[in-house]
């Protein structure tokens, strides 16, 4: 659907329509050529670099797209903000305990991330949380502070709790989290048959039900944690066994992306009054974990729906460290360190993919030239052209009821042979022109219909992108997760199309068709027609957290390629961890074919064919060719290939 151009545009134009300041929390910006820039060092204009020059860079490396960026620089700014945020909170009331974070590493599992975290975040003693043996094994492996935190959640075998008990004996702080019943007999005995002391922790089932996507992390039917008969029959056991010196941690977990803040407070103050009685009952205490539930705002709108947040992050640490204060008081105990598991907080913005458009899909353009409509077709196409005739600003709702009506009657007639296949075209053609000009005449009013909003999903384009939704964004299909999508270069021109996305998966879930809006959802993207000389370039940002390791082989289109960038202490940009992404081979191989067997049978086959006369030996050589080089290239289009 096209857009009509209206006056003059400019840069901040584009920077509203997108709601690129709003969303992008002073990492990503447009600059005055009309790409979108990223900012790495303290959100300065300094350490600002193009997307589009990052993604030519690639290209000219050998580097296809899709692509997916990390930026180290922002994940450090995201570990320092944070830490920083609570450590004021605390310092402004006269708070005595101290703060550690804990990142989960389920959220992104990615050995660059746990790298980053554990390397940048041991200046604030920054910890992992753990929810499976693989998990807990490279957290031991990448932490290197006596201070910080490995929290272990999740289930728990023999195995698992012996891990987490060496880690001890390594000098790492590993907590076991009691959040089944019967797991608090295997550590007493694991602890000692190995004769380790270990910290213990009891995950609380909160009463306080959380808004957003995930509010079964909360309540009585909560999968995870203990409720309060289940605490005090933990508590008791600890005492019987004269352990209870070992429990020093309360948890508990709202769930992910909490949109209001007056759930976060509800739950801390819950908490803090389990807290409270677990010290009067005998236990030393002095963790208590928050779990995670910081949310990010993807849509801009600083309000409480799922996608978006109605709080700071200086309001949320300054929120949960006076109700935990405020009970410490009344109870007369001391300040708990706080810890608390927020992933997505830190992770979100660190990520960007960038993926170009390979073709469109346009169902009216109001440049195409109308054709003259031959005699001998006009009486199929009388109903219709007398909706056309009679249409006026003021009868559009029951012009379009006829017009619904009456080509619902042609393709019946198609379907009976009464009318051909020249005719029902013409007719298709002839009801999407009369439905944009009923679009045309309600758009301008302030009021539009649901119906009438309707027509511009109708009328939208659909743009075809090179990449897999169900690999690189599979919260979208799962939960319809609003991601910023937008143009990466071009916002110096205003868009002209209305598109939804779809991806090159043969599945008509592979689509995007919710976008950021302004106070609503929208049901199209405003983009630009396709560029003949060049790429047209689009990015998903904040797509950080969960993303990249939700992803399945849909179609078996696998990981995509993936680079890294840094802005370093002597201003320049570098390219680092350059990770090519899957190729057909790879993807094969994981769900179980052999390659090489592949090959071979493809040989047999070709040779086969030369012996019955069907192709030459030269010819069997550029099938076998091309059928290896299929084998080593990426899974996701390649607009380069070799002849």
């Amino acid at each position: 659907m096209e857009l009509k151009p209206t006056g003059t545009w400019s840069v901040k134009d584009a920077a509203e329509l997108y709601r690129i300041e709003e969303w992008g929390n002073g990492y990503f910006h447009i600059s005055d050529e009309g790409e979108v820039e990223v900012r790495l060092k303290d959100k300065s204009l300094d350490s600002s670099i193009s997307l589009l020059k990052i993604a030519k860079g690639l290209q000219e490396r050998g580097m296809k797209l899709p692509v997916l960026l990390r930026f180290s620089n922002i994940l450090d700014d995201r570990i320092q903000h944070i830490n920083e945020s609570f450590a004021q909170a605390m310092h402004d009331v006269g708070y005595l305990g101290e703060y550690r974070g804990v990142y989960p590493v389920k959220v992104n599992q990615q050995q660059q991330v746990i790298e980053e975290i554990c390397r940048f975040g041991k200046q604030y003693h920054h910890g992992l949380e753990t929810g499976s043996k693989a998990e807990l094994i490279a957290a031991l492996a990448y932490i290197d502070d006596p201070e910080a935190y490995v929290i272990c959640n999740g289930y728990k075998d023999e195995e698992y709790i012996d891990l987490a008990l060496r880690g001890i004996s390594l000098g790492i702080q590993t907590v076991l989290v009691v959040e089944m019943p019967g797991e608090t007999e295997i550590i007493i005995e694991r602890a000692r048959a190995l004769k380790i002391k270990p910290n213990i922790g009891i995950r609380m089932k909160p009463s306080t039900i959380a808004g957003g996507h995930w509010t079964d992390s909360g309540g009585d039917r909560s999968v995870f944690g203990l409720d309060t008969t289940q605490v005090i029959a933990v508590v008791d056991h600890l005492k019987r066994e004269g352990m209870l010196d070992c429990l020093k941690l309360l948890h508990y977990h709202l769930g992910s992306q909490i949109p209001n803040i007056h759930d976060i407070r509800v739950g801390a103050t819950e908490a803090a009054r389990f807290y409270a009685g677990l010290i009067h009952e005998g236990a030393p205490m002095g963790l208590l974990d928050i779990g995670g539930g910081l949310a990010i705002d993807y849509d801009g709108s600083c309000s409480n729906s799922s996608n978006s947040r109605n709080y700071t992050t200086t309001e949320y640490c300054v929120d949960i460290v006076e109700e935990v204060m405020t009970i410490c008081k009344e109870q007369k105990i001391d300040h708990p360190t706080i810890l608390s598991e927020s992933g997505r907080a830190l992770v979100s913005y660190y990520s960007v993919l960038l993926l170009n458009i390979l073709d469109t899909n346009v169902f009216w353009d109001e440049n195409h030239k109308e054709e003259e409509i031959p005699e001998v077709l006009l009486p199929a196409l009388e109903n219709l052209l007398y909706v056309k005739k009679m249409l006026t600003e003021k009868n559009t709702q029951e012009c379009l009821n006829d017009l619904n009506y009456y080509r619902e009657e042609i393709r019946n007639k198609f379907l009976y042979g009464t009318v051909n296949i020249r005719e029902r075209a013409v007719a298709e053609h002839l009801y999407w022109s009369i439905i944009a000009d009923i679009y045309k005449m309600e758009a301008k009013n302030q009021y539009v219909s649901p119906q009438i909003k309707e027509l511009e999903h109708q009328l939208s384009d659909i743009y075809y992108g090179n990449f897999s939704l169900f690999q690189s964004l599979p919260d979208v299909w799962a939960i319809d997760q609003l991601f910023p999508i937008m143009p990466i270069h071009m916002l110096d021109k205003k868009p002209d199309r209305k598109a939804i996305l779809s991806d090159i998966t043969c599945d008509s879930e592979g689509k995007i068709d919710q976008f950021i809006g302004r106070n609503e959802i929208a049901n199209t993207l405003s983009l630009h027609s396709i560029p003949l000389d060049e790429d047209y370039i689009l990015g998903v940002f904040l797509v950080g957290a969960y993303q990249e390791t939700l992803g399945d082989l849909h179609n078996l289109l696998g990981d995509t390629n993936v680079v890294s960038l840094t802005y370093d202490e002597e201003g320049k940009f570098q390219l680092h961890n350059e990770l090519e992404g899957d190729t057909v081979s790879d993807v094969l191989s994981y769900v179980e074919y052999d390659p090489k067997q592949l090959e071979s049978m493809i040989r047999t086959k070709a040779e086969k064919a030369v012996q019955e006369g069907r192709i030459t030996a030269q010819q069997r050589r550029k099938i076998i060719s091309a059928y290896t080089a299929g084998l080593r290239g990426y899974t996701y289009y390649e607009t380069d290939q070799e002849d």
